[in-house]
């Protein structure tokens, strides 16, 4: 029996029509399951980078330090702060932590970060005064008591000031940042030793 070729017209074995619909449907096959093979792939891979860690996490230190009182008082430089139209004078700081309201433009953002374990956290002081990033088992006072709420002690993690070589690892002066890596997973508490109502919780998953 033959078969007709439509495309050319012309009559062909059947032998020869059944061995060219053949090789059609292979070849059909063949463009499916390479389709899927990379369709998997690509999941696969999709897969993969969802699953791993964030490669960093970013926490800010902000201040508003008035220059003209603050560098009066603790020298030329001390603060560099480039806000317009928000500062805080020195005596202003302290009478406010004196009252156990403690000013709110002394910041770190975001105020809980959440994190898988590997990140990287990098802090970034965009304040316009020198800050510490010191990680603390409870929160609580800094070194400085002028500006620890009433009542509030010194954490140990924070005693001896800058005299104490691990509080002055901790600092960040200000355009400079640290990054922060080996976080164990669970909680981590950090704040100022300067101002200690500056805090952060970190979360490591």
């Amino acid at each position: 029996m033959n078969v007709k070729d439509k495309r050319q017209g012309r009559t062909i074995p059947e032998q020869e029509g059944r061995g060219t619909m053949m090789k059609t449907t292979v070849a059909k096959f063949g463009l499916l399951a390479g389709g899927l093979v990379f369709a998997g792939g690509l999941m696969f891979a999709g897969g993969t980078h969802e699953e791993d860690p964030p490669s960093l996490a970013q926490v800010v230190a902000l201040d508003e330090c008035d220059p003209g009182t603050f560098n009066a008082a603790l020298g030329p430089d001390f603060c560099r702060n480039v806000a317009l139209g928000a500062s805080t004078k020195l005596t202003d700081l302290f009478a406010k932590a004196k009252a156990g309201t403690p000013d709110p433009g002394w910041d770190f953002e975001p105020d809980t970060v959440n994190i898988k374990q590997g990140a990287t956290l990098n802090v970034f002081d965009q304040g316009g005064e020198p800050h510490t990033f010191t990680e603390v088992a409870q929160f609580g006072g800094g070194f400085l008591p002028v500006l620890n709420a009433p009542g509030e002690e010194t954490v140990p993690e924070c005693a001896g000031g800058f005299s104490n070589v691990a509080v002055a690892k901790t600092r960040i002066l200000q355009g400079s940042q640290r990054q922060i890596t080996g976080l164990s997973k669970g909680e981590h508490l950090f704040e100022c030793c300067i101002h200690p109502w500056m805090r952060v919780k970190v979360e490591v998953k």
